[in-house]
């Protein structure tokens, strides 16, 4: 459809406005061509007619409402400046939403405000996410340059620009402090902790107050980021471009200088800064200073010469002060010297040398450009300083460099600096035209869409203007040649040599002034001061001086700039040949030197893979969230956004998945069409049916490419369509209404004639009756009323009256003599208990003491008596050990003679087994009791049968016996026990009674050093065992668990054997206490829960977001708006997902089936599986919330009715397995409140009331973000309005809680073990053959 056909009635257009630069007016009439005008009304009702005098007059139209608002302006159907303006204040002001995409570039408008968007929370949530997945961020740039680091091998640039005041620092900053999160170094060097605290240092020291920004950066800074092979930060390097050194001599009105002077001022009275003799603190610096790794000696030497240059700048040139003296003794000079090369100049004739003073202008010169020198040295001291401490060993294997770089500039006095400045945008600006160019072509080849050359604006006539032979830079470096060249000598040889070329002008009010068309806007420079700056020059005589100087900071400095002055100069190659200079000073002018580190830079940036951050300054006066439309355009103009506007209108700048079309423009399908088949052929059929003019759009692999206008068309259609079937929906309800009404009426009217025409009959009396009836009682009731108001009233002024009476007659005196007597009362009675008690414990104190001393007599007499008994019983104890040692050599003899009867006994015992295999425990044990006594009576002596005895009971008491084998045992238990492979026939805990059992052998035996070998063996086992596996984990918590409820159980503490039976308490240890390895345990276990839950979250969370919120859940109801984001052509890798395999709610729940039945299975303990599925919910609460707060296409009044839809089929999950008490569903309640606020109205103040009340989960600042996040799907929805979003702000004043925006998914609930004795009787445990423990006997 052509664009003419688009200016029909009720559609919008821009028209130019002088305060607004555009406004918005709605067509009162279709256009036609060859109309002279256009009938508009503009938003005030203004009605006009906007003159047209053809085709290309018409003004740009207005994307429909559902379109603004987009997260990348190219998305936007109608694709110019206004559009561009209106969406980034819709953004701006309405949705407080300060990232914006254009293309490859990020806008980020300065809110002049914290924003709580940059916490650790937010950094892990961009963390591994897509470009375009989420909002737009400057983490979100910082990751994808990451991550084409990692997966492309090539190194990368983050180009930061914009104007003084718009946030490039910050920008920088936080591009830096992300990669810093998120490629943690694995040494002990912490690199990225340097890199952030040199932050500081360079702002100190290159960073001033401007009238644009209080912390404007003076130079230009390009961070290269060091990463080795596994991207880790190893280290960094710091380069700068041109400081601004006229700063330390001379600031503008309302500007001051730089911030390190003003810190070192308010220091000067602290002891380490009173040498300086300067006329709070460093505090913040010094302590930035230290990480950076800056040794003390230099800090020291720094602050040095600082205080010199202070003291430099108060020097007056007309007689030695004290101030000099300072300068020349806190940099080790002669004074006599310093004074007579200020004020003097050496000249060399041919035959003779003479000394010349010098005027008093020129001395102020010299002492300026002594200071200027001095700051420049020192400033590139520092910054090469940090540079080797952000240097490390080892090899680098690729770099992400970020440039904080200055914008184009122009102000009411250009000079030398701005010249510089907006020649550096001119070389960034067509590198900038050139990647966005390629990239374009880059997009159409992946889609197999034929290109086409597309006409973009190229600077490089401006760029051969400036540097190229005869360029500006030559004739302003040949001219400083001669000594006594000028300013007015250049200039004019500017208008000789440039006056025809058609991007330089003459200015015609001022003939001391030049004007260059830039890509951005006209500047005109005032020609003073040009050749001064480029040159740079210090006095040979000073330079001896400080040559000699004793201070040796500055003395390496001169002796290093001399040697250096004979080494050759870095060759860079120049746009078109210049002119070979014919002296070497022609090398070292400023304009020659920024040029070429300009061309290093260049191809430093060409060697990178480039990423785009503009900065927008939003209004003058730095106040929050305030928008001013002139100012935003200019550098809009400026910075490349509206380039990259034009070169994407031109071609296809609307670009929609299939998917997306498919889902979106449905409505417009027949029946015929839907049933087609493939969505994607599909969807080129209804195209072509839509839009006849095939050139309208183009069919890729992947997506649709659509020309300007026609999906604003194509939304135009489905708006008639919805009207339409609104229409006629609203057609068949008022019909409906109409019908019933009509018949209503219709009855009534039957009902009336039929009593008229006489067929009904009315009974007079009966109808007489009744309405007396209802008269008299309404008489009635009027009297009965007002009888009783006037009793109410005559009661209540009466029984006032009496009370009144009766209290006046009760003396106030009284009431206060009875609380003055009770208060008295009550003080004697306190003091007189108070002695009472202290009487009764003196006396009882005293006969305390009288018992002990009667009790201590007692048992001192005991005692005597006892240990007397005890002697007598130790001689009679060694008289009966000497017989029970001859006795016992009797019964070695005995023992000897009897083995026949041990036989005996071992062949009964091996037939009674066999014959009674099916018996119980018990019974098998009453018969081998049984016949083992009997044979014990008849065969053995008395002695030997009662220790015969005692080992018969031990038998069948649940101890295994463990020979060496520990190893064995160790193995397979733990090592080689396959959960899946045994777990069907066993019982839940088998492995943990097994180690239990021989623990208590251990225990038996009495031998500790079996004991704690066992122990850690089985200890070390464990951990070994712990690996990535989600069933060994559940396997191995499981049992943990029952070995750590075993060790308490028959650990024989009290609280532990309540609930044992007795012959369990008979079975519990009698020798060691295990508590410390219990902990040791506990610990083991609490590690394989955390690990186990890892598992299932690395699992689950890629599931979270596509089923949560992207899956349409909800058949019919499409919560999606498709955005048409156009993300890079690399930037996502191929998912290998087809678009079957998309998770939905479905794939959630049969992934938390999985795990539920993994534990039950395994037997996990209820109240510890709740535990685990709680912290799952609470991912999936936290995940699907974070992702909400950070998606704007998100926020829909739909896509809360799918999240309220999921959240219900979690609840009935949690129904179906039994968890509702575990505290489960109180993690959904943040995500629930959050859908509510999706759904609910939001215009009310009522709504704001309720909103208050109800989102008591959400933290004031979620609330307000989503309100200002939300968007509608369809025309029909309405905007949160700037008003109402205030007054929630305003009743959310007063609660107190987090202001965080993001939840923490990284939160761990604590788990906790309880306590669930086992009824399991070790005794009837039976060891599996598969497990081949057949080592292991019973005793």
């Amino acid at each position: 459809m052509a664009l003419q056909e688009l200016y029909t009635k009720y559609n919008r257009v821009w028209i130019p406005d002088a305060e607004q630069v555009w406004k918005s007016a709605e067509i009162l009439q279709d256009f036609t061509p060859g109309d002279r005008a256009l009938h508009l009304q503009l938003e005030d009702g203004t009605v006009l007619q906007y003159p047209v005098e053809g085709p290309g007059q018409l003004p740009p139209l207005r994307n429909p409402d559902i379109l603004v608002g987009e997260n990348d302006l190219t998305a936007l159907s109608y694709l110019h400046e206004p559009a561009v303006l209106h969406n980034l204040r819709v953004r701006f002001v309405d949705s407080r939403i300060i990232y914006t995409y254009c293309g490859i570039i990020l806008v980020a408008v300065n809110p002049y405000k914290q924003l709580p968007i940059y916490g650790d929370a937010v950094i892990h949530a961009y963390s591994g996410q897509n470009m375009g997945d989420l909002d737009p961020h400057i983490f979100a740039v910082a990751e994808e340059a990451y991550k084409q680091m990692a997966r492309n091998n090539r190194n990368q640039s983050i180009i930061v620009s914009g104007e003084s005041g718009a946030g490039k620092t910050v920008s920088a900053r936080y591009a830096m402090r992300y990669f810093a999160m998120v490629s943690k170094s694995s040494s002990n060097k912490r690199v990225e902790d340097k890199v952030l605290a040199s932050n500081p240092i360079t702002e100190a020291i290159g960073n001033a107050k401007t009238t644009r920004n209080d912390n404007s950066s003076r130079f230009g800074k390009y961070t290269e980021i060091s990463f080795d092979r596994r991207y880790q930060i190893i280290g960094a390097n710091m380069r700068t471009y041109l400081l601004e050194k006229s700063r330390v001599v001379f600031q503008s009105e309302n500007e001051r200088n730089y911030h390190i002077f003003y810190q070192m001022c308010a220091c000067a009275e602290e002891p380490e800064f009173k040498s300086l003799r300067l006329c709070k603190c460093l505090y913040s610096l010094c302590c930035a200073v230290r990480p950076a790794g800056l040794k003390e000696d230099f800090q020291a030497d720094v602050f040095k010469m600082l205080a010199a240059i202070l003291h430099l700048g108060n020097v007056v040139i007309k007689s030695s002060g004290s101030h000099l003296a300072v300068f020349c003794d806190l940099l080790g000079v002669r004074q006599e010297n310093m004074s007579r090369w200020l004020c003097h100049r050496r000249i060399v004739l041919a035959s003779e040398t003479v000394v010349k003073p010098q005027p008093r202008e020129r001395a102020i010169n010299a002492r300026d450009a002594l200071a200027k020198h001095l700051y420049a040295y020192l400033f590139d001291c520092v910054i090469h300083k940090i540079n080797q401490s952000l240097r490390v060993p080892g090899k680098q294997h690729s770099f992400i460099g970020v440039l904080d770089i200055y914008g184009f500039e122009t102000f009411d006095v250009n000079s030398f600096e701005q010249f510089c400045i907006n020649y550096a945008n001119e070389k960034l600006q067509q590198q900038f035209n050139l990647h966005v160019f390629k990239l374009e072509q880059e997009e159409y080849m992946k889609e197999d869409i034929p290109w086409t050359l597309i006409d973009f604006y190229d600077n490089q006539p401006v760029i051969d203007l400036i540097e190229a032979k005869m360029g500006i830079l030559d004739l302003l470096d040949e001219e400083c040649l001669f000594p006594q060249g000028t300013d007015m000598n250049w200039l004019q040889k500017l208008y000789n040599y440039l006056g025809s070329k058609p991007l330089f002008e003459k200015p015609r009010l001022s003939s001391e002034a030049f004007v260059i068309q830039h890509f951005a806007d006209k500047v005109e420079y005032q020609c003073k001061g040009f050749l001064e700056k480029n040159r740079d020059n210090l006095y040979e005589e000073l330079v001896s001086v400080m040559r000699a100087s004793k201070f040796p900071l500055l003395a390496d400095f001169y002796n290093e700039e001399e040697n250096n002055s004979v080494i050759k100069g870095v060759k860079v190659k120049a746009a078109r040949s210049g002119v070979k200079p014919a002296n070497k000073q022609l090398r070292t002018t400023v304009g020659d030197k920024f040029r070429s580190s300009l061309y290093l830079l260049m191809d430093t940036l060409n060697a990178t893979t480039p990423h785009y951050v503009r900065c927008i300054k939003p209004n003058e006066e730095k106040l929050p969230f305030e928008y001013d439309s002139k100012r935003v355009v200019q550098q809009l103009r400026a910075c490349g956004v509206l380039e990259t506007v034009h070169i994407s209108a031109q071609s296809y700048p609307s670009r929609w998945t299939y998917i997306e079309f498919y889902s979106r423009y449905s409505i417009l399908m027949s029946q015929a069409e839907l049933r087609a088949g493939e969505k994607k052929q599909i969807c080129r059929t209804v195209l072509q049916r839509l839009i006849p003019d095939s050139n309208q759009y183009k069919f890729g692999r992947t997506k649709i490419f659509f020309r300007a206008g026609q999906v604003a068309y194509l939304e135009k259609l489905r708006l008639d369509r919805l009207r339409t079937a609104c229409i006629t929906i609203q057609k068949h309800v008022r019909g409906w209404r109409q019908r019933q009404r009509y018949l209503s009426m219709r009855q009534a009217a039957i009902i009336i004639q039929q009593y008229v025409r006489g067929k009904r009959q009315i009974r007079l009396a009966w109808a007489a009756v009744v309405i007396q009836r209802h008269c008299r009682g309404y008489l009635i009731r009027r009297i009965y009323l007002l009888l009783q108001v006037a009793t109410i009233t005559i009661q209540a002024y009466t029984r006032g009256w009496m009370a009144r009476k009766r209290y006046k007659k009760e003396h106030k005196a009284l009431v206060l003599q009875k609380y003055a007597r009770a208060w008295l009362v009550r003080r004697r009675f306190q003091t007189m208990r108070r002695l009472v008690l202290n009487v009764q414990l003196s006396y009882r104190v005293q006969q305390l003491r009288k018992k002990i001393e009667e009790q201590v007599r007692v048992m001192e007499t005991q005692l005597r008596e006892q240990r007397e008994g005890y002697e007598s019983q130790v001689e009679a104890l060694v008289f009966k050990n000497d017989h029970l040692t001859r006795e016992n050599q009797q019964l070695q003899a005995l023992f000897q003679e009897k083995n026949d009867v041990n036989r005996s006994i071992g062949q009964e015992v091996a037939r009674l087994n066999a014959e009674n295999m099916v018996l119980s425990s018990f019974l098998i044990y009453d018969t081998l009791y049984s016949c083992i006594y009997s044979i014990c009576q008849k065969h053995l002596s008395k002695l030997i049968y009662r220790s015969f005895t005692v080992f018969l009971e031990n038998i069948f008491l649940g101890k295994y016996n463990k020979p060496t084998q520990t190893q064995t045992l160790m193995s397979l238990c733990c090592a080689e026990l396959k959960p899946r492979g045994v777990v069907v026939n066993m019982i839940p805990g088998l492995a943990a009674n097994l180690l239990f059992m021989c623990v208590r052998h251990a225990d038996y035996l009495n031998d500790g050093n079996k004991l704690k070998s066992l122990m850690h063996a089985i200890i070390t086992s464990i951990k070994q065992v712990i690996t990535e596996n989600f069933e060994m984990l559940s396997f191995w918590l499981s049992n943990t668990y029952y070995l750590l409820n075993c060790l308490k159980q028959y650990s024989g503490e009290e609280e532990f054997m309540k609930h044992n039976t007795e012959r369990q308490n008979k079975n519990c240890l009698q020798n060691f206490d295990l508590s410390e390895h219990r902990q040791i345990l506990s610990d083991l276990a609490i590690r394989i829960y955390h690990q186990f839950i890892n598992i299932m979250e690395d699992t689950l969370f890629p599931m979270i977001v596509p089923a949560m919120l992207e899956h349409e859940s909800l058949q019919g109801i499409s919560s999606m708006k498709p955005t048409g984001f156009r993300k890079r052509s690399n930037s996502l890798l191929e998912d290998g997902r087809s678009e079957g395999e998309a998770y939905s709610i479905s794939s959630v729940l049969q992934l938390m089936n999985a795990f539920h039945s993994s534990m039950a299975q395994h037997g996990v303990e209820p109240q510890l599986q709740g535990q685990a599925i709680r912290q799952l919910f609470y991912l999936i609460a936290a995940t699907t919330l974070n992702s909400i707060l950070l998606r704007k296409d998100l926020c829909s009044c739909r896509k809360g009715m799918q999240i309220r839809c999921n959240i219900s089929y979690l609840e009935e999950w949690l129904r179906e397995k039994g968890l509702q008490g575990c505290s489960v569903m109180e993690t959904l309640g943040p995500l629930s409140q959050a859908a509510w606020l999706l759904q609910v109205n939001k215009t009310t103040d009522e709504d704001a009331a309720e909103i208050q009340q109800r989102c008591h989960e959400l933290s004031p600042v979620q609330i307000v973000k989503i309100l200002n996040s939300y968007t509608p799907i369809d025309d029909f929805e309405k905007r949160v309005a700037p008003s109402f979003v205030r007054k929630v702000q305003a009743l959310l004043q007063e609660r107190e809680g987090s202001n965080q925006l993001m939840m923490d998914a990284q939160y761990r609930f604590q788990v906790t073990f309880p306590f669930c004795p086992s009824t399991q009787a070790l005794e009837l445990l039976q060891v599996p053959s598969s497990l081949h423990l057949g080592f292991l006997t019973r005793i």
